[in-house]
């Protein structure tokens, strides 16, 4: 039932974002209940808290940027959340690294 619930908050957030309506647990309920949905009532809570202080239309269209969920704002925050991208970078490049020099330990898997 659970996958359902969420599913359906989802969907309801969604519609209301759509609509520009600001993301409630309320509105979110009125919307389930509309759709003849029933779910757990911490759903429509949990998920309004989720999506408080996020422009979820922004997140939506730089899914596929790589950015994450940065949080929508001025220049200010894209400059503080580059920092900790190009340190993840560097480690991952320093992970591969290491997992390329074990990769010659004089076997192989079908040897």
């Amino acid at each position: 039932m659970s996958t359902k619930a969420e599913l359906a908050c989802v969907y309801a957030s969604l519609i209301l974002v759509d609509d520009d309506v600001a993301v409630t647990g309320e509105k979110i309920n009125t919307i389930l209940k509309a759709a003849n949905v029933e779910v757990e009532p911490y759903w429509p809570g949990l998920f309004a808290k989720a999506l408080e202080g996020i422009n979820v239309k922004d997140l939506i269209t730089n899914i596929g940027s790589g950015v994450g969920a940065a949080p929508a704002g001025g220049a200010a925050p894209a400059a503080a959340s580059a920092a900790p991208a190009a340190e993840a970078k560097k480690e991952e490049k320093k992970e591969e690294e290491s997992d390329q020099s074990d990769d010659d330990m004089g076997f192989g898997l079908f040897d």
